[in-house]
């Protein structure tokens, strides 16, 4: 697709690590989050690939609870009265917030604000509206709390960055202030999955199988996938904050966000796209390792501080 990009970066470097990393989740990832492995083995398999990422120093963690959900709380030095509200990705089937602690602790330094990851509940367990209830409580939370609506981030990653764009879409519904911002890296925007990308690399994490059985078991039985609900892409989009999206090219998902940034510029929407050749889904997730990574943290930065300044 050809749309307008805010930024596109040169050159990820890195080319041996990245093929390391890339032949791993090849391997790993993809070799066994797929539909032929029960979901609690996915599970199970995603906490263990996860445990080992650098997490850094300079943020404080703690477990608590929010709207009678527990999430993970990442705090820094100078960051009272600014929050971000993440929502990890997963495909709404697998993930938590210690699978994201090393993301979410590189966001908190970069962006220099505390973070709030939330434990939202996961399909099928729970289906469509039950993770979009948790956040849409944790947000308004965070009211009760005395945040200001202008300086909380709704925020995350694939089908985070999916319940980022639902949840502030019923924000608005509901009449709630919206948050100042919204930061989305590679969401998830079409449940219907009809303009998927297929990069000439390959996408090391992604597979269709996979996707497609998120998307049968996230919505209850009989809902249209094509439902703003399901598909944020088809709704009412003029309500949404300052919008940024980050994505690989090396991506399933290349489209959902490119077809995302242009149908939110159509609306009047703020919106800041960066589109980062070489690299692959949620590239984010590996701060403290790629130097792409630390960067694009920096420019979530940089893209909030440019939005607190309206």
């Amino acid at each position: 697709m050809n749309v307008h990009a805010d930024y596109i970066h040169a050159s990820p470097g890195q080319p041996i690590l990245r093929a390391i990393i890339r032949g791993a989740m090849w391997l790993l990832f993809r070799g066994l989050i797929r539909p032929s492995v029960p979901i609690a083995i996915q599970r199970a398999v995603l906490r263990l690939l996860t445990a080992g990422m650098p997490v850094g120093g300079g943020v404080q963690r703690s477990a608590e609870l929010i709207a009678e959900r527990p999430c993970e709380w990442h705090r820094i030095e100078g960051g009272e009265g600014k929050v971000m509200l993440y929502l990890h990705g997963g495909a709404y089937l697998i993930g938590s917030p210690a699978t994201h602690r090393s993301l979410a602790a590189g966001l908190a330094r970069a962006c220099r604000r505390d973070l709030c990851v939330l434990d939202y509940r996961l399909a099928p367990e729970h289906p469509y509206p039950a993770a979009r209830d948790d956040a849409v409580a944790a947000y308004r939370a965070l009211l009760t709390r005395g945040y200001r609506p202008c300086d909380i981030v709704l925020a995350g990653d694939s089908a985070g960055g999916h319940l980022a764009l639902i949840t502030a879409l019923e924000l608005a519904a509901q009449g709630l202030p919206t948050p100042g911002a919204l930061v989305c890296f590679s969401p998830v925007v079409d449940l219907t999955g009809e303009q998927l990308h297929m990069p000439e690399a390959g996408d090391p994490l992604l597979n269709r199988s996979w996707i497609e059985q998120a998307a049968d078991l996230f919505p209850p039985p009989g809902m249209d996938r094509r439902d703003p609900g399901l598909s944020p892409i088809n709704g009412a989009l003029g309500v949404l904050p300052p919008l940024l999206i980050q994505v690989g090219e090396d991506e399933l998902l290349l489209n959902d966000s490119l077809r995302l940034a242009e149908k939110a510029r159509a609306a009047a929407v703020p919106v800041q796209l960066e589109r980062y050749p070489g690299c692959w889904h949620v590239f984010q997730a590996n701060v403290g390792i790629l130097r792409v990574a630390d960067l694009a943290l920096e420019r979530v930065g940089a893209f909030l501080n440019q939005s607190d300044r309206g």
